[in-house]
């Protein structure tokens, strides 16, 4: 056991008491950590501080570029067990993807939770999507299920996710987050009334990490081995129940934990309360259902249930907390698209956009070489011709290689192309390049539905963090907003207008979204603070 953890660390032998003994990253033993080397007890300090040089320079390096999206996480590790069934039906008529095929057969997982448009300290209870991002390391490399737990979104076309992302981050100039900037993209982006509703509702907070659904969003592809396909949507539905929050419970437990949902889910896996995920999916033949009212590809739109049921497929328990939240959480990289046989792209424009940009926000913030790092590298055997880049640290050799050739074809000894495993799946394309909206973009209709669907006390919290949210914007952005809930449904129309009308706030205060009073919050600090004398 000895001997493993020491090949394991990379470490060479030595009796007990080395092994704890404090080095530098050279493996030098250090002596006193406590003080730099100086010219006398006071002073000045002499340039050849190795220690101290590698020490702080190291320190002054230890923070990568934080995400765009997503900066704040939380992660652990499981396992995913297939039922070998989707529904009532064996998986392989549908997808002949291995990891699903085997009752009870299971496979490694890690997944990364988050809030996406906050930074990387910020609070776990202000309103955002939540990211829910799984990693399957099968035993045909990766597959990364990268989604949110709200099961919609607020743009159909990648074109537009830089400038919504910009509007839902801080003011350029006053560097603080702008409800009437938020609203100013969503009131000129009738798709987003649908997520706007969700969001401002409670389902916009959830309670933590463990009590939430997660979704792919966007729709993929099954493929079987005959290269037949279908449309699929997954969804991870937790087996511990779903839990929100209003905006006013979620503001007092920001004044007691701002890292609540980190600490429930790092202290339930300490604990042994293992959380669990029922992965189901949605199925639809692959065409383009002129029979529904809106668009398939659209993820700005949910698949009624009553005509695509969910279907059970699989479950996740997580059972492991990271060692090292640095080296697995916030190293690890995920991608649309990363998926592994049998599963396939849906022509679906945000997710083709989602393609680039996952794994090249990866390369930017990691390196060119973020696959080799464990967390991301899969448990298979890797073979490439790829070599060099910042930080390399192993040639992916294939068995009996030759070192000399990194290229193919090759007569010389080189890695070859792998054998297919079943029949190639060909859609067929015959339509003008264009740069054209869908055609069914029905914007509003499943907006209403979802307001309507919601409970009282839900409708209640919507309308009053809308009304906060709305009372500081622009006359023209509220009338814009206003139109669209009316279009979605009569009464939430009403009800936004007449609550605009009975505001007082002022102008100026321009608050987060759904915070209740900001304004306030500024004169309270003024006058409740306490007063101190210089020392």
């Amino acid at each position: 056991m000895e001997k493993d953890q020491e090949k394991t660390n990379g470490q060479p032998g030595g009796n007990g008491q080395e092994k704890q003994n404090l080095t530098t990253r050279q493996g030098h033993p250090v002596t006193d950590n406590q003080n730099i080397r100086t010219v006398g007890n006071r002073g000045p300090a002499t340039l050849e501080n190795y220690h101290f040089i590698e020490k702080i320079s190291h320190f002054d390096r230890e923070r990568i570029p934080e995400r765009v999206v997503h900066a704040r996480g939380a992660g652990a590790h499981g396992v995913f067990e297939a039922y070998g069934t989707v529904g009532n039906e064996p998986i392989a008529k549908y997808t002949r993807a291995r990891l699903f095929q085997e009752k009870g057969k299971e496979t490694p997982v890690f997944v990364r939770f988050s809030t996406v448009g906050h930074g990387g300290h910020s609070p776990e209870t202000l309103r955002d999507p939540r990211g829910f991002a799984v990693k399957f390391y099968t035993e045909d490399g990766n597959w990364d299920l990268v989604g949110n737990n709200l099961k919609i979104f607020f743009i159909r076309d990648a074109m537009k996710f830089p400038d919504l992302i910009h509007s839902q981050k801080p003011d350029p100039v006053t560097n603080i987050q702008s409800g009437e900037r938020i609203f100013d993209f969503i009131a000129n982006t009738p798709e987003s009334t649908h997520m706007a509703t969700f969001l401002f509702s409670p389902w916009g907070i959830p309670a933590n990490y463990r009590q939430m659904q997660g979704s792919g969003v966007n729709t993929y592809k099954w493929v079987n081995a005959d290269g037949e396909a279908v449309l699929v949507k997954y969804h991870w539905e937790p087996l511990q129940g779903i839990r929100n929050l209003t905006q006013a419970e979620a503001q007092e437990i920001q004044g007691k934990n701002f890292n609540h949902a980190t600490q429930d889910l790092f202290e339930a896996i300490r604990d042994g309360n293992f959380p669990q995920w029922e992965l189901c999916v949605q199925i639809m033949s692959d065409d383009e259902h002129p029979e529904l009212d809106f668009d398939p590809l659209d993820d700005t739109k949910l698949w009624p249930m009553e005509q695509f049921p969910f279907l059970p497929i699989g479950k996740m328990t997580l059972n492991r907390n990271p060692v090292d939240y640095f080296n697995e959480v916030e190293q690890a990289a995920f991608g649309t698209g990363v998926l592994v046989d049998g599963l396939e792209f849906s022509d679906d424009k945000m997710l083709q956009g989602r393609t680039f940009s996952y794994s090249d926000t990866q390369r930017y913030r990691v390196g060119a070489n973020y696959l080799q790092l464990p967390i991301n590298a899969p448990r298979n055997k890797v073979a490439t011709n790829q070599r060099g880049g910042q930080m390399s640290f192993h040639s992916d050799f294939g068995e009996g290689q030759n070192p000399h050739v990194n290229y193919e074809p090759s007569t010389l000894g080189n890695i070859k192309e792998a054998p297919k495993t079943g029949k190639d799946y060909t859609p067929r394309y015959e339509a003008n390049l264009v740069r054209q909206k869908i055609d069914r973009t029905n914007d509003f209709k499943q907006a209403g539905e979802t307001y309507r669907n919601f409970q009282d006390w839900e409708r209640d919290d919507l309308i009053t963090n809308l009304v906060n949210t709305l009372a500081t914007a622009d006359k023209r952005i509220q009338d814009k907003m206003i139109e669209h809930f009316t279009l979605a449904d009569e009464d939430y129309g009403r009800r936004v207008r007449e609550g605009l009308a009975l505001t007082t706030k002022s102008h100026e205060d321009k608050g987060p979204s759904g915070s209740i009073s900001p304004q306030e919050g500024i004169e309270q600090a003024k006058q409740m603070s306490h007063p101190a004398d210089p020392y």
